[in-house]
C-alpha cells in the first residue's frame, strides 16, 4: 500500500490499527495504532458513545443519553471493509459502525467524553446501573 493511503483515505483515516484485542472477561477493547498510540476502551464507554443513529440521532441536538450500561459486555467484533468495526454488545446493540478514525478520536478524548457522560447522567437524574424490574 502506498504511503499516501496511510496518510489519509476517503474515510479520513490517518491512523490505522496494528492490533485489536477484545478482552471479553475484562469487558474491554484494546487497540494499538500505527503511530505508537494505544487505547483501552471499556465496553460501557464504547456503548454510550456509539456512533449509531440510535445514540447520536439523525441531526444536531438529537443525541441520546444511554443509561444503565455499567455491566454491558462485548460479544464480538465484525470487520466493516478496511475502515471500521461493528461492535456486538451483550445488550443486543449492534448498529454502531466504529471507524478507525472515530476510535482514535474517542481514544484521545476518552477522559473528557467520560466526564461529560457522567455529568449528563447526573443532570438528568439517570444512573449507570440498570433499572431493576
Amino acid at each position: 500500500m502506498s504511503e499516501e493511503r496511510f496518510a489519509s483515505d476517503e474515510f479520513g483515516t490517518r491512523h490505522w490499527p496494528l492490533e485489536i484485542r477484545l478482552k471479553k472477561e475484562e469487558k474491554r477493547l484494546e487497540i494499538d495504532f500505527d503511530d505508537g498510540r494505544s487505547f483501552s476502551y471499556p465496553a460501557e464507554f464504547l456503548r454510550v458513545v456509539s456512533p449509531s443513529a440510535e445514540v447520536q440521532g439523525h441531526g444536531p441536538g438529537q443525541k441520546q443519553t444511554v443509561a444503565g450500561r455499567r455491566h454491558v459486555g462485548i460479544m464480538g467484533l465484525e470487520p466493516v471493509g478496511h475502515y471500521a468495526v461493528r461492535i456486538l454488545f451483550d445488550d443486543l446493540h449492534d448498529s454502531g459502525i466504529y471507524s478507525w478514525k472515530y476510535l482514535y478520536e474517542i481514544g484521545e478524548e476518552q477522559e473528557q467524553l467520560w466526564a461529560d457522560y457522567l455529568a449528563e447522567l447526573a443532570a438528568k437524574g439517570l444512573s449507570r446501573d440498570p433499572v431493576r424490574r
